[in-house]
């Protein structure tokens, strides 16, 4: 696994656990940087050496499961096993209707706001439920009104679509209401009405100089750094964010739910556990697999790390989250916007290919100027060659 200091400790708790209750049993626990993570773990799967568990972002969790590289987990979870974990949230972990992992947390995206730059420009009014969540046309005209007041070396917002976050774009399609496939999972459905309006909106934000112009996609300095520095006065972050962020800024800060449209929708942040199809242990690796999303563990790794649980019968608000507890609500309630139908699209084994394509065009579109037309048949073609 890869790990913040936070979860490595819980981890490293969980584990200790799992093996006093087990006679016998040792886990070695090998906690590597995130960006050698899957190119040790795809070395590990071709020579046969992979370890009997991983962890694995959801977003990059198809690209094994659909190459038969994973424990099918259909003889160790009861269908009344799976129920306990939230519809969105078992889908992240299936392909073609079958379970290849459990889904231990989840970290979506909500809006950080600095409370002393936004009362500076007489914003006061922030909303703290999805009921009262800002629209599009609100947002914008908060950012008009942050760009008025504020210098020209800060700016309104920063988004959190840099370097490997840059799926975190189809929330705009999402909540415009559109898809990045058709229902088939390999047809382009991103050319549309939907995917127009949302393109055309997050040019403006560079259009707008409502963000810094290096914070595009391919840019190198990350959403949170921006924030904590005060060169924005908003920034669209994931609460395991939050204890970093906790501890390195020097000013009064609150969370606020995600804007909205068509309809509300946030990134599908968190990881599942797997186990390689190859394990010598495969009861023991389903074992382990199953106590570490058990409500009481998985509640126990939330409150320590600021992530979110997966299962239904837990409920987050009852969490003592370890950092800020008072802003884990917003981001609790953010989560329910996470359609199924998100999952799908954001689960593809197709989408790590398609995101690569996805970050040149919308670099090309946000610095560069490409027109939204363009960049939209640029996407479709790009979508048909991975899917073909």
């Amino acid at each position: 696994t890869w790990a913040s200091e936070s979860e490595e400790a819980a981890f490293t708790a969980l584990v200790e656990r799992f093996e006093s209750e087990n006679d016998g049993v040792d886990i070695d626990l090998n906690v590597v940087p995130y960006d050698q993570m899957f190119t040790n773990i795809d070395a590990q799967l071709s020579t046969g050496e992979a370890p009997d568990v991983f962890r694995v972002d959801y977003g990059n969790l198809g690209v094994y499961s659909s190459q038969d590289q994973l424990l099918p987990l259909t003889d160790y979870v009861t269908e009344e096993e799976s129920s306990l974990f939230t519809p969105a949230m078992w889908e992240a972990v299936s392909y073609d209707g079958v379970a290849y992992g459990v889904p231990h947390q989840t970290d979506v995206s909500a809006l950080l706001l600095n409370l002393p730059m936004l009362e500076a420009a007489g914003i006061t009014d922030i909303p703290t439920t999805l009921d009262d969540a800002w629209t599009w046309e609100e947002f914008a005209d908060v950012a008009t009104t942050l760009r008025a007041s504020l210098p020209e070396d800060q700016y309104p917002f920063v988004y959190n679509w840099q370097l490997g976050g840059t799926p975190r774009w189809l929330s705009w399609l999402f909540q415009a209401d559109g898809t990045l496939l058709e229902d088939d999972g390999t047809t382009p459905a991103i050319d549309s009405a939907a995917g127009t309006k949302a393109l055309d909106f997050t040019k403006s934000f560079y259009e707008n100089n409502w963000v810094p112009p290096t914070s595009s996609v391919k840019a190198s300095t990350y959403a949170d750094a921006f924030f904590t520095e005060e060169s924005v006065a908003m920034a669209f972050a994931g609460s395991f964010l939050v204890p970093d962020i906790d501890n390195l800024a020097g000013f009064e800060w609150a969370a606020t739910p995600m804007p909205v449209d068509a309809r509300g929708a946030t990134d599908l942040g968190g990881n599942a556990l797997v186990a390689t199809k190859d394990t010598d242990n495969p009861d023991l690796a389903a074992q382990f697999l199953e106590f570490m999303v058990q409500a009481d563990t998985m509640s126990e790794f939330c409150a320590a790390t600021n992530e979110l649980p997966t299962r239904t019968d837990i409920d987050p608000s009852s969490i003592e989250f370890s950092v800020r507890p008072d802003v884990m609500p917003v981001f609790v309630e953010q989560a329910t916007t996470i359609e199924p139908e998100d999952v799908k699209q954001l689960t593809s084994p197709y989408l790590a290919e398609i995101a690569v394509s996805l970050q040149d065009q919308l670099e090309a579109a946000f610095v560069s100027g490409q027109s939204t037309a363009d960049t939209l048949t640029n996407l479709s073609d790009a979508i048909e060659q991975a899917t073909d």
